[in-house]
């Protein structure tokens, strides 16, 4: 089988923001009705075991890390009106669904991909999210990463072309560097040649001699901290837990009020196809 894991956040960006370029006036729900599209049409072409991690709110436990980390502040309304409706009109389609709140969707995404892997019955796990955050998650061509944008897979040799180093040392590269996304600015006079020569060349930055961050090194550890997804989050005991049977009752109302009521029709067809 093949393990889809989606960034719930990053679809509900996506298509809020695709909707406002080409539309004068949004439908309320319609970036929810995008994602949902988007889920049936993986259905459609196959896909069997799915799960989607959402950022319930946009603060983690990084916040308190430090000061200058991402938070929900400038976020659309209209957008922000949105979050909760995705996460519950989700689970209503019968996807298995993550809502974050102490981590973020990220640190959801990096531990699902770790407990699939584990399990000898999966042949691959596919994380949907162009972020490099997840680059970090790669194993081999076994754990990939796919851009749906762009229709890149990223497998290890992938990011190692993309980044200049290993995926391991993904969290390392993006301490140095920083992550304006995120809020952290990285290591200064540190660009992505630097880091990644200074990572191939010593290893990760707790192997590096002194002399190479002096006053800095304390700086980049707590970036790397903040760079470095969690993969301890138990978000099931059985990967068949992500297996879609079909949806609830109460997704065609909910496909309704959401202004997209083909979605459910869709969704029953399938479901009568299992």
């Amino acid at each position: 089988m093949i393990v889809h894991l989606i960034d719930g956040t990053y679809e509900l960006f996506r298509h809020f923001y695709g909707l406002k370029r080409f539309h004068k006036t949004d439908p309320p729900f319609g970036a929810v009705a995008g994602v949902l599209g988007t889920v049936v049409q993986m259905l459609e072409g196959g896909a069997t075991h799915i799960g989607v991690a959402t950022d319930h709110v946009i603060e983690s436990f990084r916040n308190d890390l430090w000061p200058g980390y991402k938070t929900g502040a400038g976020i659309d309304r209209a957008l922000w009106a949105q979050f909760v409706p995705l996460e519950e009109s989700l689970v209503a389609m019968g996807i298995a669904t993550w809502p974050m709140v102490e981590f973020e969707a990220d640190d959801a995404l990096a531990a699902a991909a770790h407990l699939a892997a584990r399990d000898k019955h999966v042949e691959k796990v596919s994380i949907w999210t162009p972020d490099k955050d997840l680059a970090q998650c790669v194993v081999g061509d076994r754990v990939v990463q796919v851009d749906r944008k762009s229709g890149k897979i990223r497998d290890d040799a992938g990011v190692r072309e993309k980044f200049g180093v290993e995926p391991v040392l993904i969290p390392d590269y993006l301490a140095l560097v920083g992550d304006a996304a995120d809020g952290y600015p990285g290591i200064p006079r540190c660009g992505a040649k630097t880091a990644a020569r200074l990572l191939n060349q010593h290893g990760p930055i707790e192997k590096f001699p002194a002399s190479v961050l002096g006053k800095d090194r304390d700086l980049a550890l707590l970036f790397k901290k903040l760079a470095t997804l969690r993969t301890d989050i138990v978000l099931f005991d059985n990967v068949n837990e992500l297996r879609w049977d079909g949806p609830s009752d109460a997704f065609a109302a909910v496909a309704a009020q959401i202004g997209a009521p083909k979605l459910a029709t869709r969704a029953l067809k399938l479901a009568h196809s299992l």
